[in-house]
């Protein structure tokens, strides 16, 4: 297994801020499997909307934060070098809990099928070893 720092992934995706939301992997399996760590705090930009009085993390983010670990296990196979992976599809999208500041993310996903230029994984967050949110993820890798 690999880990991998933030200079180390910002080198593979090209997300940046405001929507980068990888903070480090903590295992690394190419082709197959990423443990990834999103720490969520206050000083994010869109709690300032969402919702004042209650920051709450938006959904879509935290899948956001799925794929953008999900695109890592693809993109450290040799075939994928310097490439980019995109969101192609999301399926089974199931939110559990409330993510909120102060919380770590644990993002898991496993890639279970692999085309030419394409990949589906399976993604699951996850806060104090709860489920926060599941979803499969379609990936399609181009230039």
């Amino acid at each position: 297994m690999t880990t991998m720092n933030i200079k180390e992934i910002q080198e593979l995706i090209p997300n940046r801020y405001p929507i980068y939301f990888i903070d480090k992997v903590t295992e690394l399996i190419p082709g197959e499997h990423v443990t990834a760590i999103k720490n969520v705090t206050i000083n994010e930009e869109f709690f300032q909307g969402h919702f004042p009085g209650e920051p709450v993390m938006p959904g879509v983010l935290i899948v956001e934060s799925l794929a953008q670990a999900g695109s890592i296990p693809l993109l450290k196979l040799d075939q994928f070098k310097s490439q980019t992976a995109y969101l192609g599809g999301l399926n089974k999208v199931k939110f559990k809990k409330k993510v909120v500041p102060g919380d770590v993310l644990e993002l898991k996903v496993d890639i279970v099928k692999l085309k030419e230029y394409a990949g589906i994984g399976k993604g699951v967050a996850y806060v104090d070893g709860k489920k926060v949110c599941e979803v499969e993820m379609t990936f399609i890798i181009g230039r």
